[in-house]
């Protein structure tokens, strides 16, 4: 996904990502001042600099995906990690060593990257081949009209 996001990014695309992660997870440092807000139980915590924001809120269920994207403006495009279950348009990344089948529906599926063939209807490409996949996101992109 890494050389994916670099490759749109070289064609100028403002990319948002989200990944999903099934476990308790903190991107906050113990110790440092918004740690301490959270830990005295503030509910939403939010740090802004010159190069960046962040909010950290505590929820009592996961959101939505949807709900989750909402929160982005100003991008051209949304990718996601995991969210398998969502509904959306995907590219799956298919290992071998991992599954032996796919777990999206072929009609959710853009595009397959792979470590190995597959001949199910869609544009499958080489898992190395960031460039290929990068090429199909612009190709699905550009199918809608730009607001």
């Amino acid at each position: 996904l890494e050389k994916v996001i670099a490759r749109l990014k070289a064609e100028n695309y403002r990319i948002a990502v989200i990944k999903h992660d099934a476990h308790q997870f903190d991107i906050d440092i113990p110790g440092k001042d918004t740690w301490r807000m959270a830990q005295a139980g503030a509910d939403i915590v939010a740090i802004s600099s010159p190069a960046k924001v962040a909010v950290i809120e505590k929820v009592l269920e996961e959101k939505q995906l949807d709900d989750v994207i909402n929160m982005i403006s100003e991008v051209d495009l949304i990718l996601t990690e995991g969210f398998k279950l969502s509904g959306k348009p995907a590219i799956e990344v298919f290992r071998s060593a991992v599954g032996q089948t796919l777990l999206c529906e072929p009609d959710r599926l853009i595009a397959l990257a792979s470590d190995i063939e597959w001949n199910i209807g869609v544009p499958c490409y080489h898992i190395d081949d960031a460039a290929g996949v990068a090429g199909e996101v612009i190709k699905y992109i550009k199918s809608f009209p730009r607001a």
